[in-house]
């Protein structure tokens, strides 16, 4: 028991060590690669199940694709499903049974509010809290700790993708430890993510005529707020 503390000790003091010694201005762009002043504070649907998460990422990407083409990326994600768009062997290494989809998969289409995305074999659920076609889809963990939202922004021609992670960190070791070790993995990954979802979308569109092609949602009827969650 005395070693177990002291482990945990260790840890929490390398962590710490870790986030402390990442200057401010990187954890910044750590936390919020890709997107803009504007975007990582806007309120988004979802927002409100963890207001006051401790730590909070607003990732985002560029796609030359309107939101139909990116649509169907997301609703198919999870394990057993369509995968995560990322690097799959490093999903696995903690058995996860991620196999990412090149193509959509009809059967995974009809996503719905109250419907629990696997993150894996013996793994809890993700269960959808908002679903709003073309435009959001935010899910919370089984223990309401975790929340993530994609949300789908039009820009003429061009779509933006944001990925928001709401995590709560129930002590300041606990946030150190997720600030040292866990945001720079997770950057990692969601980069790889997001930059897969944009291929995927941009060649769907493509295959339907370009990106003002057949594959335009109808338009969504939420409109964001710019002011800050």
């Amino acid at each position: 028991m005395i070693t177990d503390r002291k482990q945990l000790i260790a840890a929490g003091l390398t962590a710490g060590t870790a986030a402390l010694g990442i200057p401010l201005l990187l954890q910044r762009g750590l936390l919020n690669w890709g997107a803009s002043p504007a975007e990582v504070t806007r309120r988004l649907p979802g927002d409100h199940l963890l207001p006051n998460a401790g730590v909070v990422s607003t990732r985002a990407i560029t796609i030359a694709a309107p939101p139909g083409a990116i649509w169907p990326w997301l609703v198919q994600m999870g394990s057993g499903r369509g995968g995560a768009y990322t690097y799959d062997w490093i999903e696995n290494l903690f058995g996860l049974g991620m196999h990412s989809a090149d193509r959509v998969l009809p059967q995974f289409q009809n996503l719905k509010a109250g419907d629990e995305i696997p993150l894996g074999p013996d793994r809890p659920m993700m269960r959808v809290e908002v679903l709003d076609p073309g435009h959001v889809l935010t899910v919370r963990s089984a223990d309401g700790n975790w929340v993530w939202i994609f949300a789908i922004f039009p820009q003429g021609r061009t779509s933006r993708l944001i990925s928001r992670n709401r995590i709560a960190t129930p002590s300041a070791l606990t946030r150190l430890l997720y600030l040292g070790v866990m945001v720079p993995g997770s950057l990692v990954m969601e980069r790889k993510m997001l930059i897969g979802i944009r291929y995927r979308a941009e060649r769907l569109a493509g295959q339907a005529g370009g990106p003002a092609g057949s594959t335009d949602p109808p338009r969504p009827s939420f409109t964001p707020s710019s002011a800050a969650p």
